[in-house]
C-alpha cells in the first residue's frame, strides 16, 4: 500500500514509472469506446472512495471513469455529504472508510486534512487538491509534455502569473524530473518563500523573474492557471487582475519563448484574461491533451497504490 499525497516524497523512479504506465494505458485504449473497460480490469472487485470538500469537475470525471475503465466501483462524496471534521474527527473518518473501500481520494482544503485522513487510513490515499498542493495535475502535465517532446530533463518550464499550489508542486516535481522552473508574477502574489527555498537547497534551478519577457524567453513550455477562485469576493477579482494582466500569456509574450514551446493550462480558463484565445488554440497549445492525461495519470496513480 503507497499513498499519493505529494510529489516531494515519492522516489524518482516510481513518478516515471507512473508517467510511463499512463502512456501504456492511453495507447492500449487506441479504438475503444469511453465505456469500455480495460483488457486487464485492474481494479475489478475494488470500490473506490471520492471525496469532494472543493468542488471539481475534471478531478471528479477523470476519477471517476478512470476506476470504472478499470473494471471497479466508486461512491462519489460532497462536503455536504460529510462535514469532514465538523462532529466526527477526520481519524475516526478514516478508520470507517478503511472498512467499506479499497482506496480513497480526497480533494479538499487543508493539507493536514489530507495528511490526517491518510494517518490514520488503512488504505491508499491520493490527493486530488489541496490549498497548497495539486500533485496529480503535474503528473498529467509532464506526461503531456514528455508526450509531445520526449524528456523534459534539463528544459525550462516558465510559470506565469499566480504562485498556487499547481507551481507549488511544479517545484516539487521539478527536483524529481530535473528541469528548470522560472517564475513570473507579481511580487503580492509570488510563491511560498519556503517552498522557493527548499527546491533550491535540493539543487533545483528554480528562480522569479518579474518582467514576463525576460522570464519567457527561450522557454520550452509556458504555463498558467486561472487568477480567480469561485469563492473570491469581487472585489479581490478586481485587484487581482490589475495585478496580474502584465503577465497575461499572449502572442507577444510567448514569441519570447521558443518556437515549438507548448502551452499548458490545467483549466478552467477564463479566456483572454490569464491567456488569450489564440494562444490556447494555437499550434503548440496542448491543453486538451492536458485534460485527457489526467484521466491516464490518475489510473496508473491509482495502480501504483494498489501495487497492480
Amino acid at each position: 500500500m503507497a499513498n499519493f499525497l505529494d510529489i516531494r516524497n515519492i522516489e524518482s523512479n516510481d513518478l516515471k514509472k507512473i508517467i510511463q504506465t499512463a502512456l501504456e494505458l492511453k495507447k492500449s485504449r487506441s479504438g475503444l469506446t469511453k465505456g469500455a473497460c480495460d483488457s486487464d480490469r485492474a481494479l475489478e472487485g475494488h470500490i473506490v472512495a471520492l471525496i469532494f470538500e472543493k468542488p471539481s469537475t475534471r478531478t471528479r470525471v477523470s476519477f471517476d471513469v478512470g476506476v470504472r475503465q478499470m473494471g471497479g466501483q466508486t461512491i462519489v462524496l460532497s462536503g455536504t455529504d460529510m462535514q469532514l471534521g465538523h462532529g466526527e474527527t477526520i481519524a475516526d473518518t478514516a478508520r470507517v472508510l478503511s472498512r467499506y473501500v479499497d482506496l480513497i481520494m480526497l480533494r479538499t482544503y487543508e493539507e493536514a486534512t489530507l495528511h490526517e485522513m491518510a494517518q490514520f487510513s488503512e488504505v491508499p490515499v491520493i490527493n486530488g487538491l489541496t490549498n497548497f498542493s495539486h500533485p496529480c495535475q503535474i503528473m498529467a502535465d509532464i506526461m503531456t509534455y514528455e508526450e509531445h517532446r520526449g524528456s523534459i530533463e534539463g528544459k525550462k518550464i516558465v510559470w506565469s502569473g499566480d504562485g498556487n499550489n499547481v507551481f507549488n508542486s511544479f517545484a516539487q516535481a521539478a527536483e524529481k524530473f530535473n528541469f528548470n522552473l522560472t517564475f513570473t508574477g507579481p511580487e503580492t502574489l509570488e510563491p511560498d518563500r519556503e517552498v522557493i527555498e527548499q527546491a533550491q537547497q535540493n539543487g533545483v534551478k528554480i528562480s522569479i523573474e518579474r518582467d514576463p519577457t525576460i522570464a519567457t524567453k527561450d522557454a520550452d513550455l509556458v504555463a498558467t492557471d486561472t487568477w480567480i477562485s469561485m469563492h473570491d469576493l469581487q472585489s479581490a477579482r478586481e485587484r487581482r487582475h490589475n495585478q496580474l494582466r502584465p503577465y497575461q500569456v499572449n502572442k507577444e509574450l510567448i514569441a519570447h519563448a521558443k518556437s515549438d514551446a507548448l502551452f499548458m493550462h490545467c483549466l478552467p480558463a477564463h479566456r483572454d484574461e490569464e491567456a488569450t484565445s489564440d494562444v490556447m488554440d494555437g499550434k503548440n497549445s496542448v491543453i486538451f491533451d492536458e485534460a485527457e492525461n489526467r484521466l491516464h495519470i490518475q489510473k496508473a496513480i491509482m495502480r501504483w497504490c494498489l501495487g497492480k
